[in-house]
């Protein structure tokens, strides 16, 4: 029995509202001024459980027992369960895929056919059309991104802006795939179909995307001066060779993912399948590395072959060849790679899910509702309250679902077509989500492309072009449409939209 069934409960003030995320915020930049990009190894953790903490306080002044403040957290933490077994999952196959060759191969392979002058536009690029067969900017980053930030490496490119180049294309074809749960689940909560929603978005996405393969074009042209030498390349690929039996067939498993995503594979299962394929290859085709790693002379080979492929997924795979840069690229992996992740996304969930449950949120956007007078004033809120719901929940599927919630019959009472909406909410709840540390989205991004979010922040150039668009367009009311005199006034979730909710939940 929940504790508020038996006392009163009062709706929050907006200073109620607004205290403990004022502080969490405040408290969150001073970590990074103080840690820098090593602020989400702990100090982030530390405001995240006190921000939870102090606003279950103001909930328990309000008439909320602690009871409640248990269960919101819970229901936080339950909502991120999906995320973190992928992450768990992404760290293991990462871990087997190097062993296995299969990292290694794509490295090879690409720094013979990929220029290094147009390398960021080309990964943007390629991140971008895979992104849109697939629908999954995780899937992307977790196959693609890994093997574009080891090319990176051995071209002598920079890692933040290769990470923010993946993270461009990524959720460029994300936004914009009918196959994505968000491109799903916006026009569901808004009331709008599928396709008419996506023609919507082309006016904000495809300039954005054009604008952010420009800027890596001539971040390229500019980055020769860093660039490896030909002969430093070619070092590179006689160290992969030694230490692999480098071949076109140990793309395979990369090849099959990719396939799994398009049919529409759960995530979680499609990359365990992933990382036990990585295992398989590594016993048959690279045996020598795995017997390297598990380190047991004394083991009978079957064993010894056992306990490399157990600890690539658990532990990653460490490269021990006396090149320092060399072992770098190749160290990485496992599932206790992610652990620190896994604690900044329980920390995030555990303090969006007391803001959420109290009705903090909410409090705050109804105050910020009240001074829109204007269509573009509106539609800039929406931008803010799913950016603001990103930083504040860590969790994109709330930033897509709470406003979609709040504004739905407000649009439409100032004669705004639900389209509007849904593009607002992928403009913001989707775009935002990996700019974020603590978010989920964010978490994940800088755990499997192994760079800080903070560092590949600035050049995460078509996120930061799309969010400023959305705002221009509302500004000088570009493309702000309507509502048809034959659309019905229905504020209430569709079926679909609850299906989806529930299923993101």
């Amino acid at each position: 029995m929940s504790d508020t069934q038996s006392r009163e409960v009062r709706t929050p003030s907006f200073f109620d509202a607004l205290m403990p995320v004022a502080v969490v915020v405040a408290m969150l930049v001073l970590a990074v001024v103080l840690f820098g990009a090593d602020a989400s190894w702990g100090p982030n953790q530390v405001v995240l459980l006190l921000g939870a903490l102090l606003a279950g306080l103001v909930g328990m002044k309000n008439g909320y027992g602690w009871h409640d403040i248990e269960e919101a957290i819970n229901h936080g933490i339950q909502i991120s369960l999906g995320a973190i077994l992928i992450l768990l999952a992404v760290g293991a196959m990462i871990g087997t895929w190097i062993l296995g060759g299969v990292v290694p191969s794509m490295i090879y392979y690409g720094l013979d056919v990929i220029a290094p002058q147009y390398f960021y536009a080309s990964a943007c690029l390629l991140c971008a059309v895979v992104a849109l067969s697939v629908g999954s900017s995780w899937t992307v980053a977790g196959t693609l991104g890994i093997g574009l930030i080891g090319i990176a490496d051995g071209l002598g490119l920079s890692p933040a802006v290769s990470a923010g180049a993946v993270i461009s294309g990524a959720y460029f074809g994300d936004k914009l795939s009918p196959l994505s749960d968000t491109t799903n689940l916006a026009p569901a909560a808004a009331g709008v179909e599928l396709f008419e929603h996506i023609r919507h978005m082309l006016w904000t996405t495809v300039p954005s995307l054009l604008i952010a393969l420009v800027a890596f074009w001539v971040l390229g042209l500019k980055a020769e001066a860093g660039l490896a030498t030909p002969e430093q390349v070619l070092t590179l690929q006689g160290m992969l060779n030694d230490s692999y039996a480098i071949g076109p067939h140990l793309l395979i498993p990369l090849a099959v993912l990719l396939v799994m995503a398009v049919r529409r594979w759960p995530a979680f299962p499609t990359i365990v399948i992933g990382a036990l394929m990585g295992a398989v290859f590594a016993v048959i085709f690279q045996p020598r590395a795995v017997f390297s790693l598990a380190g047991e002379a004394d083991l009978a080979a079957p064993l010894a072959l056992l306990k490399g492929v157990w600890m690539a997924l658990f532990d990653g795979y460490v490269a021990s060849t006396g090149n320092a840069v060399f072992d770098d690229l190749l160290s990485k992996g496992g599932m206790a790679s992610m652990l620190n992740t896994v604690w900044l996304i329980l920390s995030a969930m555990a303090f969006g899910g007391v803001i959420e449950r109290l009705g903090l949120l909410e409090r705050l956007v109804q105050g910020m509702l009240g001074a829109t007078k204007s269509a573009g004033a509106l539609i800039i809120t929406t931008l803010g309250t799913g950016l603001s719901s990103n930083i504040i929940t860590g969790d994109q599927y709330i930033s897509v679902i709470l406003p979609g919630r709040m504004y739905r019959a407000e649009f439409r009472r100032r004669g705004l077509a639900p389209v509007n909406l849904s593009r607002s909410l992928e403009d913001s709840g989707t775009i935002t989500s990996p700019l974020i540390p603590w978010n989920s989205c964010g978490a994940y991004m800088a755990a499997t492309l192994g760079v800080a979010t903070l560092s590949y922040l600035p050049f995460a150039i078509f996120n930061l072009v799309n969010f400023g668009l959305a705002i221009l367009y509302a500004m000088v009311g570009f493309k702000v449409v309507p509502l048809a005199a034959d659309e019905a006034d229905d504020s209430e979730p569709t079926p679909m939209a609850e299906s989806l909710v529930s299923e993101a939940r």
